[in-house]
Protein backbone atom coordinates (compact mmCIF):
# COMPACT_ATOMS: atom_id res chain seq x y z
CA UNK A 1 0.00 0.00 0.00
CA UNK A 2 2.97 2.32 0.53
CA UNK A 3 3.92 2.34 -3.18
CA UNK A 4 0.43 3.35 -4.27
CA UNK A 5 0.38 6.07 -1.60
CA UNK A 6 3.68 7.50 -2.82
CA UNK A 7 2.49 7.38 -6.42
CA UNK A 8 -0.77 9.15 -5.60
CA UNK A 9 1.09 11.73 -3.51
CA UNK A 10 3.56 12.43 -6.35
CA UNK A 11 0.72 12.77 -8.88
CA UNK A 12 -1.16 15.13 -6.56
CA UNK A 13 1.95 17.23 -5.98
CA UNK A 14 2.69 17.50 -9.70
CA UNK A 15 -0.90 18.35 -10.58
CA UNK A 16 -1.52 20.86 -7.83
CA UNK A 17 1.95 22.36 -8.22
CA UNK A 18 1.42 22.88 -11.93
CA UNK A 19 -1.62 25.03 -11.17
CA UNK A 20 0.40 27.66 -9.32
CA UNK A 21 3.84 27.13 -10.80
CA UNK A 22 5.72 24.94 -8.34
CA UNK A 23 8.51 22.78 -9.69
CA UNK A 24 8.63 19.61 -7.56
CA UNK A 25 12.00 18.44 -8.91
CA UNK A 26 15.07 18.33 -6.71
CA UNK A 27 18.07 20.28 -7.99
CA UNK A 28 21.47 19.42 -6.54
CA UNK A 29 23.23 21.90 -4.29
CA UNK A 30 26.01 24.14 -5.52
CA UNK A 31 27.62 24.05 -2.06
CA UNK A 32 31.00 22.39 -1.70
CA UNK A 33 30.78 21.40 1.96
CA UNK A 34 29.01 18.32 3.25
CA UNK A 35 27.07 20.38 5.79
CA UNK A 36 25.92 22.81 3.13
CA UNK A 37 24.69 19.95 0.98
CA UNK A 38 22.85 18.29 3.87
CA UNK A 39 21.23 21.64 4.70
CA UNK A 40 20.10 21.93 1.09
CA UNK A 41 18.57 18.43 1.24
CA UNK A 42 16.54 19.37 4.33
CA UNK A 43 15.58 22.82 3.01
CA UNK A 44 14.36 21.47 -0.32
CA UNK A 45 12.12 18.96 1.46
CA UNK A 46 9.90 21.88 2.41
CA UNK A 47 10.61 24.38 -0.39
CA UNK A 48 10.18 24.34 -4.16
CA UNK A 49 11.12 26.65 -7.00
CA UNK A 50 8.43 28.72 -8.68
CA UNK A 51 8.26 29.63 -12.38
CA UNK A 52 10.73 32.46 -11.86
CA UNK A 53 13.24 30.13 -10.17
CA UNK A 54 12.75 31.60 -6.71
CA UNK A 55 12.26 29.43 -3.65
CA UNK A 56 8.83 29.29 -2.04
CA UNK A 57 7.05 26.99 0.40
CA UNK A 58 6.12 23.75 -1.35
CA UNK A 59 2.39 24.09 -0.73
CA UNK A 60 1.52 21.42 -3.29
CA UNK A 61 3.82 18.99 -1.45
CA UNK A 62 2.22 19.84 1.89
CA UNK A 63 -1.26 19.24 0.46
CA UNK A 64 -0.28 16.09 -1.43
CA UNK A 65 1.60 14.27 1.33
CA UNK A 66 -0.80 15.12 4.13
CA UNK A 67 -3.92 14.87 1.95
CA UNK A 68 -2.97 11.47 0.57
CA UNK A 69 -2.31 10.06 4.05
CA UNK A 70 -5.53 11.40 5.57
CA UNK A 71 -7.69 10.45 2.57
CA UNK A 72 -6.33 6.90 2.74
CA UNK A 73 -8.03 6.57 6.13
CA UNK A 74 -11.26 5.98 4.14
CA UNK A 75 -10.16 2.51 2.99
CA UNK A 76 -7.91 1.49 5.86
CA UNK A 77 -8.93 -0.81 8.68
CA UNK A 78 -10.38 1.03 11.66
CA UNK A 79 -7.29 0.24 13.73
CA UNK A 80 -5.10 2.07 11.15
CA UNK A 81 -7.52 4.87 10.24
CA UNK A 82 -6.76 7.14 13.17
CA UNK A 83 -5.55 10.71 13.36
CA UNK A 84 -2.32 9.53 14.98
CA UNK A 85 -1.59 6.95 12.28
CA UNK A 86 -2.35 9.43 9.48
CA UNK A 87 -0.05 11.98 11.13
CA UNK A 88 2.71 9.38 11.43
CA UNK A 89 2.28 8.44 7.75
CA UNK A 90 2.53 12.15 6.87
CA UNK A 91 5.74 12.49 8.85
CA UNK A 92 7.12 9.39 7.13
CA UNK A 93 6.12 10.89 3.78
CA UNK A 94 8.26 13.96 4.45
CA UNK A 95 11.13 11.78 5.69
CA UNK A 96 10.80 9.75 2.50
CA UNK A 97 11.04 12.92 0.44
CA UNK A 98 14.11 13.98 2.41
CA UNK A 99 15.68 10.55 1.79
CA UNK A 100 14.96 10.85 -1.91
CA UNK A 101 16.59 14.29 -1.96
CA UNK A 102 19.65 12.92 -0.14
CA UNK A 103 19.95 10.07 -2.63
CA UNK A 104 19.76 12.49 -5.57
CA UNK A 105 22.30 14.78 -3.91
CA UNK A 106 24.96 12.25 -2.95
CA UNK A 107 24.55 9.20 -5.19
CA UNK A 108 26.24 10.73 -8.28
CA UNK A 109 29.39 11.33 -6.21
CA UNK A 110 29.31 7.84 -4.69
CA UNK A 111 28.79 6.26 -8.12
CA UNK A 112 31.69 8.26 -9.56
CA UNK A 113 34.03 7.14 -6.80
CA UNK A 114 32.94 3.52 -7.11
CA UNK A 115 33.40 3.51 -10.88
CA UNK A 116 36.95 4.83 -10.50
CA UNK A 117 37.81 1.96 -8.16
CA UNK A 118 36.19 -0.62 -10.45
CA UNK A 119 37.96 0.67 -13.55
CA UNK A 120 41.30 -0.30 -12.04
CA UNK A 121 42.72 3.18 -11.56
CA UNK A 122 46.33 2.72 -10.53
CA UNK A 123 47.80 4.51 -7.54
CA UNK A 124 51.12 6.11 -8.39
CA UNK A 125 53.96 5.25 -6.00
CA UNK A 126 54.84 7.90 -3.46
CA UNK A 127 56.93 7.88 -0.33
CA UNK A 128 53.74 7.32 1.66
CA UNK A 129 52.57 4.15 -0.03
CA UNK A 130 55.92 2.41 -0.63
CA UNK A 131 57.32 0.06 2.01
CA UNK A 132 60.42 1.11 3.94
CA UNK A 133 63.65 -0.76 3.28
CA UNK A 134 64.05 -1.32 7.03
CA UNK A 135 60.54 -2.65 7.61
CA UNK A 136 60.49 -4.79 4.48
CA UNK A 137 64.01 -6.14 3.79
CA UNK A 138 63.15 -7.92 0.53
CA UNK A 139 61.41 -4.96 -1.10
CA UNK A 140 62.86 -2.59 -3.65
CA UNK A 141 62.99 1.07 -2.80
CA UNK A 142 62.93 2.98 -6.09
CA UNK A 143 63.30 6.35 -4.41
CA UNK A 144 66.85 5.76 -3.15
CA UNK A 145 69.78 5.42 -5.56
CA UNK A 146 71.33 2.00 -5.95
CA UNK A 147 74.61 1.47 -4.05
Amino acid sequence: MRLTGVSVSNAMEAGIGALWGEDPRYLRSQAESFGGRVGHVVKMTFLAQNRQGRLMPAYARYIAISGNNFISNAWRADSEATLGNASLRTLLGFLGRMSSNAFQEFWPDVRQRLSRKESGTKVLPTTKNLPDRETSPGSLNILQPAR
